[in-house]
C-alpha cells in the first residue's frame, strides 16, 4: 500500500468562505467515492493555529504506484487540481506501509 499525504496552504489573502475554496474542497471531498484506485480517503481543514501548520491536508492510500498513477491521472483528479492551482500551493508525501 502507498500512503499519498497532501498539505494544502492557501495563498495570501485567500479564506476559507472564498467560493474558489468552497469549489476547491467539495471536489476533493467527492473523489472518494469517484475514484476506484482509493483504498483510503479523508481530508479536513486544520485546528491548529501554529504558524508552520499548513491549512488543508488530505489522507489516502492506494494499493500501489500503478493505482497511484492513476489516482492522479484521473480526470475527477486533475480537476480538482486545476481548481486548487488558482487559490492554493501544496506538498506532497507518497509511501510504502
Amino acid at each position: 500500500m502507498i500512503r499519498h499525504l497532501v498539505l494544502f496552504k492557501l495563498n495570501e489573502g485567500v479564506e476559507r468562505d472564498d467560493p474558489r475554496v468552497v469549489r476547491g474542497e467539495a471536489a476533493f471531498r467527492a473523489l472518494g467515492g469517484k475514484i476506484e484506485e482509493l483504498r483510503f480517503w479523508e481530508l479536513g481543514w486544520n485546528v491548529s493555529d501554529r504558524p508552520i501548520a499548513y491549512d488543508f491536508a488530505i489522507n489516502s492510500a492506494v494499493e500501489d504506484a500503478d493505482a497511484l498513477k492513476r489516482y492522479i491521472e484521473h480526470p475527477d483528479h486533475q480537476s480538482g487540481v486545476a481548481l486548487w492551482r488558482e487559490f492554493a500551493t501544496w506538498v506532497v508525501a507518497d509511501y510504502e506501509f
